[in-house]
């Protein structure tokens, strides 16, 4: 701030009223925008002993992308919250920050809303055809798409706008199609019949990633399974009777002495009469029913695994509209499952074998964004193979070259990584990136061939036509590309260079496999260098029970709600005030009132320093930058500078840390306890020259801290005092000691 003057004179207008956050956010960030600020370009880097401390005079981070069909949630604005701690800090310490904001096209999540709204007038996607359905999502997202990223102004992120960017840009596509081009040159991509978990409503892949689950009330069937060649029988017991007629086996485990005598033995299996062997492998729970269990390989997944070892058939009898299919007894084939489940269990009690039902809870997986259940089934699909990928990933964390905070969060992600498998890339849905795969028309057997254009002949046959699969690519495999695609990649462009590695990382814990590892094998495979240096994983918002919060269960909180009442400064010092990196956050709207009432303790205070001095002395800030110059200094100036040190350096650290709640708390208790309380209640009784060049000092560098966390109330404050020369307190320069 150099030659500024701090004139503490008699109280502006604009200070005589209680502070008003709604007369006064929106101007402010209209402030904010027109400044040009938010865009690095724009920024001067200046002399900062922060500066040393910084790897270069850039700083960068990408926000991860709301799906364009979400609004702002508790968990959304404190992710934002610690983006925008960071990213001001950075700004005001003299680097060029840069924050890039955006939106995920979101596949799956935005289809199922689009088709609810053709619902409403009777209509499907199929009755539109591919092309004009796309058209309809595309209509959508510009009505709809950047409602997100509107709120988030609302709360104060200081994003560069003028870099935006979506999954779906033009520009973005270029870098999916660089992507996939270079994997299927190496061979990574292929196309296999894996076992995958299909919704039928969707009518979709999903990846274990992306199931939820939920306790089903069921019951426990025991069937008795006929000996090959004798009157006995073995006691089967499974939640799903329905896939019995796709049982290749019956296994038991090894160690079990109840049948070691059965092992290698046939049974005759029910309503089908045929014969299947009795297996034995380690997998079997033999604390589960009868410790005998039925194996139907093509829809489930352990079952598919001991298919595996055990080199099974594997009898696919589900189909991908979740009826009755393949080679089963015709009065169960065309039907639905429920409706299958009736009638075999219809059938054991003819045929007398059904020993006993019993009451059964257990957690089954849904789809995650249409909450139908999964049906594991056998599927042709694409697939990108994981092996290498995820080598480079666990080094790059064990190496330490990025760093997990809190460091418990690495366990989960090394306990993917070395339990993983070749990621599902494809989707059997029409909104995302199509797979630039074409299939030959002319050949029996099933050929393939990549073209990102529409190819004029086929170059297998060079006769037919040859047409694109109608599969897209997994959103995930395009927001995998962000930290990169965002700065303009796979151009060399000044972003690029300038920016990244990006810095820092802010996401969700339940994302760390779904996103954060694969955007950090494809920057490692792609860019050949890490995308980011660090990964804060904050902690989740969750009702004052302890609860997760749901919208739909009636528990969730609308953090914009919370704004309209108490001021976004409010919400966001609240919230971060309970933030810790050790426990979840449960929500009190008690802490956000007391941010409220801290607000308008800066104002008030502000207001007591500024009406000191009626005379209107002024002081010179460069001069206060060194207040120890300062000459008769009393014992209670000497405490309060002293003090006011120890904060910045406290602060500091934490911040530099990420401990984003400590620092809150420690600004809470100087300000309030030790600069209000106690220095300004001394000063009505000093009420000398040096007393009243301290409080104005003392204010003008608790603004500046407390900038980050409360950007509007501060720069409010800053605006109004009568200081010649300033701009904008967020580019103001951090205090030093």
């Amino acid at each position: 701030m150099g030659s500024e003057i701090l004139c503490i004179m008699q109280i502006p207008s604009k200070f005589k009223k209680p502070y008003n956050p709604k007369k006064t956010e929106r101007r402010i960030y209209r402030l904010w925008e027109k400044s040009g600020y938010f865009n690095p370009d724009k920024l001067k880097t200046k002399k900062s002993p922060y500066r040393r401390k910084q790897r270069s005079k850039n700083y960068c981070i990408v926000i991860p992308p709301p799906n364009i069909t979400g609004s702002l949630h508790m968990g959304h604005a404190l992710n934002s919250f610690i983006q925008d701690i960071l990213v001001r800090t950075k700004r005001m310490q003299g680097c060029k920050t840069l924050w890039v904001p955006g939106t995920d096209h979101a596949g799956i999540a935005t289809q199922n809303v689009v088709e609810k709204e053709l619902k409403k007038v009777n209509l499907t996607r199929f009755d539109l055809g591919r092309e004009k359905f796309i058209k309809e999502v595309w209509k959508w997202k510009r009505k709809y798409g950047n409602i997100i990223l509107n709120q988030l102004k609302k709360i104060g992120c200081s994003c560069d706008w003028s870099r935006k960017r979506f999954t779906l840009d033009k520009n973005y596509i270029k870098a999916v199609n660089e992507a996939f081009l270079h994997y299927y040159k190496k061979g990574w991509i292929y196309r296999g019949e894996r076992l995958i978990n299909w919704c039928p409503r969707c009518k979709t892949s999903l990846s274990d990633l992306e199931l939820e689950y939920k306790e089903e009330k069921t019951n426990l069937w025991y069937i008795k399974y006929p000996l090959a060649k004798s009157s006995k029988y073995i006691v089967v017991a499974t939640t799903r009777p329905e896939t019995m007629i796709g049982d290749t086996a019956v296994a038991v485990n090894p160690q079990d002495k109840r049948y070691k005598n059965l092992i290698g033995k046939k049974v005759i299996l029910p309503l089908t009469n045929r014969n299947i062997p009795i297996i034995a492998d380690k997998l079997v729970d033999m604390e589960f029913g009868t410790g005998a269990v039925k194996v139907t390989p093509a829809h489930d997944p352990v079952d598919f695994e001991i298919a595996q070892r055990h080199k099974l058939p594997i009898l696919k009898i589900i189909d991908e509209e979740g009826k009755m299919t393949g080679e089963i007894p015709k009065k169960y084939k065309g039907i639905y499952i429920n409706e299958c489940r009736k009638k075999i269990i219809n059938d054991l009690q003819k045929e007398n074998l059904l020993e006993k039902i019993e009451p059964y809870a257990h957690k089954i997986p849904i789809c995650y964004r249409c909450g139908t259940v999964i049906q594991p089934l056998i599927n042709k699909q694409w697939f990108l193979k994981m092996d290498k990928l995820a080598q480079m990933a666990k080094k790059a964390v064990k190496q330490r070259k990025i760093k997990f905070y809190p460091k418990k969060w690495e366990k989960i992600y090394f306990d993917w990584l070395n339990n993983i498998k070749d990621w599902c890339i494809s989707r059997q849905i029409w909104w995302g990136h199509r797979l630039p795969i074409w299939q030959c028309q002319m050949n029996s057997k099933e050929k393939y061939f990549l073209s990102f254009k529409k190819p004029k002949k086929c170059p297998i046959c060079g006769k037919c036509k040859p047409e694109q699969i109608p599969d897209v690519l997994d959103t995930w495999f395009s927001s995998a590309l962000w930290p990169f695609a965002v700065l303009g990649w796979p151009f060399k462009t000044k972003d690029m260079k300038n920016f990244y590695p990006t810095d820092v990382l802010v996401t969700a814990r339940d994302i760390i496999n779904l996103w954060v590892a694969r955007m950090i094998f494809s920057s490692l495979e792609l860019i050949r260098k890490i995308p980011f240096r660090d990964v804060i994983i904050h902690a989740t918002i969750l009702t004052k029970e302890g609860k997760r919060m749901s919208k739909s269960k009636g528990t969730g909180i609308d953090p914009l709600e919370l704004v309209d009442e108490y001021g976004a400064d409010a919400v966001r010092f609240g919230l971060i005030y309970q933030y810790t990196d050790l426990q979840d956050i449960r929500f009190s709207e008690e802490n956000i009132k007391m941010a409220q009432k801290f607000c308008n303790k800066i104002w008030n205070a502000t207001r007591f320093v500024l009406m000191s001095e009626p005379s209107r002395i002024c002081t010179n800030i460069e001069y206060l930058y060194k207040p120890t110059k300062i000459k008769n200094l009393t014992s209670a100036d000497k405490k309060i500078l002293q003090q006011l040190k120890t904060t910045i350096k406290k602060v500091n650290k934490d911040i530099e840390n990420y401990r984003f709640g400590k620092a809150a708390h420690i600004l809470y208790d100087f300000f309030w306890h030790k600069f209000c309380d106690k220095y300004i209640e001394v000063s009505k009784k000093q009420n000398t020259k040096e007393t009243k060049e301290i409080l104005g000092y003392v204010l003008l560098t608790l603004l500046k801290l407390l900038h980050p966390f409360m950007p509007f109330l501060t720069e409010e404050i800053y605006q109004n005092l009568p200081l010649k020369k300033k701009e904008l307190l967020m580019i103001e320069k951090w205090p030093e000691t």
